[in-house]
């Protein structure tokens, strides 16, 4: 038999907080819902980055992935990996940080699970790369989520190429001196600004009568991506042009395909106290590297700006603070150059909230066909789960916010409330609402932006951007500024430059209104 034996009180009581600990442990884990995650054991190195765990409904025959049109069709967990060796395997809590909720608000159904491990933190921006691993995809029938085995998913294969991999090959394949060009340049202000080498990265692109014509001076024309794009894509746009240019679609021009894609978003040729000097490094560095190199008009009326979505923001902001440089700017598409109107809430409202209007409802932040498809919450609580950084609205935060406390962006809104920071919204009213820095300065330099911007978007476009344009365009009116907007009837973001089955066209308008001002006698027609 035992002997019963005397136990000092502090022993009991540490034996009962031990004991509730283990209770209130089984009792979260009885309540959440884990997924087991496995780096295959064929694997030669540990695998680091942030694991995502994407559930939707359906069978397990295709990948899953979300869907911005469809928000919340996608269900997704997240969860930071270190040093994770291969063989071994790691508990994920599907309900610690997860979009639209908890996965435990799952009803019971037949879902497929997938799992992928974003090892560049790049998924807020451009989704899935071949260098990331990822599980198959895996069935889960009759799947009551919280209960039953946790679902095994392995870390074994790399998503598959994109089409866009095998345009960029095809895009490749007619590269030649004489047509194209990559050009990396060091820049000596940001590497200073970063303390490491930084490099401006483009594509010149050159009309097919170059090398024939070995005296000619050509107008030239800095472009830019919008979100998500990069070097790869700057290459296939000026590939395209190139081809219009042979087939006598456009006027024979220079075209530097700019790239401005960073691991925090786009920096959009900016100057920035997060991202550093690019509008500087661009007008001071490249601009004269690039002159010497090919036969550029370098001069005013020679250089012309054009740019979609964030780049058409990028193009739009380089004509306003750098009006005797570029002479002019044909910005399609561009994000918000009035924050009166940040796709849709008024930044300076009193108490501004960028997930409710005054009434309550939520601000959309996606529309097609009438339709709203996706708010501004759905974007930024979706954004906040795949990653800290790269993503639409923290690049915002990246390329116009102060820097906090921390040494990160300070955020213009709080992501779980949606309420806006009055003294970030300041800072940024100063140096990047173009509306207000062209009211400002337009004593001294309006006479440099008069007849320069040039704007084009379409009434139905998919993130409300029009709004904002008609905003702007109002202050340029009323200061005199001979504004050049244009709004195309029902066309989208992503439908502005077509015209019939032709969805480059508007690249033929906007280039000959380019030439016309470079040329005045020399009239380009088709």
């Amino acid at each position: 038999m035992w002997k019963k034996r005397n136990v000092p009180p502090l022993v009991l009581m540490a034996l009962a907080i031990m004991a509730g600990r283990s209770l209130q442990s089984q009792d979260a884990k009885s309540s959440h819902v884990f997924f087991r995650v496995q780096a295959a054991p064929s694997l030669q190195t540990p695998l680091n980055g942030r694991l995502l765990i994407f559930v939707a409904r359906g069978s397990g025959d295709k990948a899953v992935d979300i869907d911005m049109l469809h928000p919340e069709a996608t269900w997704v967990a997240a969860q930071e990996v270190r040093d994770l060796a291969p063989g071994e395997s790691i508990e994920v809590d599907a309900d610690e940080a997860a979009f639209p909720k908890p996965f435990l608000n799952l009803p019971p159904g037949d879902y497929e699970a997938q799992a992928v491990l974003d090892i560049g933190h790049r998924y807020p921006y451009d989704g899935r790369h071949p260098s990331d691993w990822t599980s198959g995809v895996s069935s889960l029938e009759h799947w009551k989520p919280g209960s039953g085995a946790e679902p095994l998913l392995v870390l074994d294969g790399h998503p598959p190429a994109t089409p866009q991999s095998a345009m960029t090959e095809k895009a490749m394949t007619k590269v030649r001196p004489d047509v194209a060009q990559k050009e990396e340049f060091v820049s000596p202000l940001l590497s200073r600004f970063w303390g490491h080498a930084v490099t401006i990265r483009a594509w010149v692109i050159l009309p097919p009568d170059y090398s024939a014509q070995a005296r000619e001076r050509y107008p030239t024309v800095f472009w830019t991506h919008g979100f998500g794009g990069d070097l790869d894509g700057c290459l296939r746009s000026g590939m395209t042009i190139r081809e219009r240019m042979e087939k006598g679609k456009m006027p024979p021009m220079i075209w530097v395909m700019l790239d401005e894609s960073l691991p925090e978003g786009t920096h959009e040729f900016a100057d920035s106290v997060n991202n550093g000097p690019w509008g500087a490094a661009l007008t001071t560095e490249f601009l004269p590297y690039v002159e010497h190199r090919y036969r550029m008009d370098a001069r005013r009326d020679g250089r012309f700006l054009n740019g979609h979505s964030s780049g058409g923001w990028a193009t739009l902001q380089l004509e306003v603070n750098y009006p005797r440089i570029f002479g002019g700017t044909w910005s399609t598409s561009p994000d918000s150059s009035d924050f009166h109107d940040f796709t849709g809430p008024d930044l300076y409202a009193a108490d501004a909230n960028e997930y409710r209007k005054p009434d309550g409802t939520p601000w959309p932040i996606i529309r097609d066909g009438g339709k709203v498809l996706a708010t501004m919450e759905q974007l930024a609580k979706l954004e906040a789960v795949l990653g800290p950084y790269g993503g639409q609205l923290s690049s915002f935060d990246w390329v116009f916010s102060p820097k906090s406390d921390s040494g990160a962006p300070e955020p213009m809104f709080d992501r779980q409330t949606g309420v806006v920071n009055p003294k970030v919204v300041a800072y940024w009213r100063e140096h990047y609402d173009l509306a207000q820095i062209v009211e400002t300065n337009w004593k001294t330099r309006g006479a440099d932006w008069k007849g320069r911007l040039h704007l084009l978007v379409g009434t139905a476009d998919t993130f409300y951007l029009d709004g904002a344009a008609h905003k702007f365009e109002a202050v340029l009116s009323r200061l005199g500024a001979e504004p050049r907007f244009s709004y195309l009837p029902g066309k989208t973001h992503f439908d502005l430059y077509a015209v019939g089955d032709d969805r480059e066209a508007l690249l033929d308008r906007i280039s000959a209104e380019m030439y016309a001002v470079a040329r005045p006698r020399n009239q380009w027609k088709a």
